[in-house]
């Protein structure tokens, strides 16, 4: 039972979405309102902003958005406690070798730094939580792009042998979480790293969503230095290609990316289910 009147922001996000089941009594902001319960809200101008009554945020869009002018406009109108969703990139891709990789994670740190400064001047009492690899089936730019080229290729290409750990957490859970640390104090003025429910390698992770899609398991490794050439070739037939399309994305395939959130568990009951897709 959710004891307080609650905002979310990003009702399209994968966790906002899962969140209109949990809490559907919720307000939820958007720049497009279509339905009921949403109202208008744009970061870029929160001084237009008018809420209808709440004391607790949800963030679950871009956690970099959310600057002190918005974090203003929020505690004029009744903010006692926000709940952000940051990401556990903040860590991950401190030292990438891809600098927009390297500038997502500084956005993320500072971001959560200002939200923890607001709450301390401002009596808000804040929680940010830092999922890993965040899916919701057909939803997502993880998971679902995978099965995407599966059913594309018949197989999906690896970097050799893709043996870097992953722990995917679903959307659901997430949303769970962010209700469930709204009442506890103990979760007041902390961070939270919050995993999926196990952890595989990237390549049993694909064998996984070729078994959801009720395919065998056609999985290709390539070498390294083959990925190199193949996105050195694509860097000189397209010229500043994008962040989605950096070979660094293939070689971190043998990197682990392992975050323990047995704090959640011990503060608030997290238990994020394991890696079972459904399409």
């Amino acid at each position: 039972m959710i004891d307080t009147k609650l905002l979310v922001i990003g009702a399209t996000s994968l966790v906002g979405r899962r969140l209109r089941d949990i809490a559907p009594d919720a307000i939820f902001t958007t720049r497009k309102p279509k339905r009921s319960g949403e109202v208008f809200l744009d970061l870029m101008h929160p001084e237009a902003f008018e809420g209808k009554g709440f004391d607790t945020v949800i963030v679950t869009s871009p956690i970099w958005l959310i600057t002190e002018n918005v974090l203003e406009a929020l505690w004029r109108q009744g903010m006692k406690r926000v709940v952000a969703f940051s990401s556990t990139s903040r860590f991950s891709k401190t030292f990438s070798p891809e600098p927009e990789e390297r500038r997502i994670a500084d956005l993320l740190s500072e971001s959560e730094a200002r939200i923890e400064a607001f709450g301390a001047t401002h009596d808000v009492g804040w929680t940010i939580l830092r999922p890993t690899l965040i899916y919701d089936e057909g939803l997502d730019q993880n998971i679902s792009r995978i099965a995407q080229t599966i059913d594309l290729l018949g197989f999906f290409p690896v970097c050799d042998g893709a043996k870097g750990l992953r722990q995917p957490v679903h959307a659901r859970d997430l949303a769970k979480a962010a209700v469930q640390v709204i009442n506890i104090d103990v979760t007041r003025n902390r961070a939270y790293d919050l995993s999926g429910g196990e952890t595989l390698s990237y390549r049993d992770m694909v064998a996984r969503i070729f078994a959801a899609k009720d395919k065998p398991a056609r999985i290709l490794s390539f070498p390294a230095a083959l990925w190199k050439l193949g996105f050195g070739v694509l860097g000189i037939i397209k010229p500043g290609a994008t962040l989605k399309n950096n070979v660094n994305m293939a070689l971190r395939m043998n990197t682990d990316l392992v975050f323990d959130h047995t704090a959640a568990t011990r503060d608030f009951g997290y238990d994020p289910a394991i890696f079972k897709p459904d399409f």
